[in-house]
């Protein structure tokens, strides 16, 4: 069946770069798309590579603290039929810090500590294992070590280069350090590589997030407008939305995202300015600068309270 088409228009006088573009989109295409399946192919006794394949696709679903609780459950069930899988300790471990870094957890504490031994041991038995390297990368980035991180990342990545998701991290990690020019690049890479994965929205929240630092808030209100239409019910995309309207001047609009942010805030991330902080990572001190003068005034104007 009909998975994925698209034109490309180059210059043939570089074809080997064209052929690359044009293979590069078709795994990330078909990686999406043979993963759902072979999840949803039903298994009368399922097996670690069962439980694997089902909480991948899982993970994929609209990040809701339900659709985490079913990943991280099918990974656990994985790992129980095999405790030494590589992967199974990988992907658990990524899926408990991705949660917290979305804001959809209470026990972030814990989550962090179970994370850590997982990739220790992982690391342990196969110190060269990609996914093991991008779990530690979600590690280092949940425990706000961007720098640190960004060098797993590229581990993972320089595995597999169209692994958008190694690819829109790193560039998530260069928002937070100051490299935001190197950021785009890389988030917009992603974004060209697999323009219908589900993550997707996430990249387009910090290519706004990018540009509303550098106070082009135009650009920004753009991105983050696709980042809202693609997944509606997170809150943490209509708070930013509301941020670059208010700066933008239109306080009806920025009172409006700002009140349904709130609405769908399981995790009370948008209660306060100062709750907010305590979620989010917002980097160097050169860029966390960058976010008040933005950000959090924006918040403010939207009518967000400090405390």
């Amino acid at each position: 069946m009909h998975l994925w088409a698209e034109r490309f228009d180059r210059d043939t006088a570089d074809l080997f770069a064209l052929q690359d573009e044009v293979t590069s989109h078709i795994a990330s295409a078909l990686n999406l798309e043979l993963i759902a399946r072979e999840a949803a192919r039903p298994t009368e006794h399922p097996d670690t590579l069962d439980y694997i394949l089902r909480g991948r696709a899982a993970l994929w679903k609209p990040a809701t603290c339900e659709n985490y609780e079913e990943a991280i459950t099918l990974f656990e069930r994985a790992l129980a039929l095999d405790p030494g899988s590589i992967d199974a300790q990988s992907w658990l471990a990524s899926v408990l810090t991705w949660r917290m870094l979305d804001g959809i957890t209470d026990t972030a504490d814990a989550d962090i500590a179970r994370a850590e031994g997982l990739v220790r041991q992982a690391l342990a038995t196969s110190p060269r294992s990609p996914l093991a390297h991008f779990a530690q990368g979600q590690l280092l980035r949940a425990q706000r070590r961007p720098e640190e991180a960004i060098p797993e990342y590229e581990m993972a990545l320089a595995h597999n280069r169209n692994w958008v998701d190694a690819l829109a991290a790193i560039g998530r990690c260069k928002i937070l350090i100051g490299r935001i020019d190197e950021a785009l690049q890389d988030l917009r890479q992603a974004i060209r590589l697999s323009p219908r994965d589900p993550f997707v929205g996430y990249w387009y929240l910090r290519v706004g997030e990018a540009h509303l630092l550098q106070s082009r808030t135009d650009e920004a209100i753009d991105w983050l407008e696709k980042a809202r239409n693609v997944n509606p019910v997170l809150a943490l995309f209509r708070a930013y939305l509301a941020s670059a309207y208010a700066l933008k001047g239109n306080i009806q609009r920025a009172e409006a995202e700002l009140a349904e942010a709130r609405r769908l805030d399981g995790a009370g991330c948008c209660t306060s300015i100062a709750r907010l902080k305590t979620i989010e990572d917002f980097g160097v001190q050169a860029i966390r600068t960058a976010y008040e003068t933005t950000l959090f005034t924006g918040l403010h104007k939207a009518g967000m309270p400090e405390e």
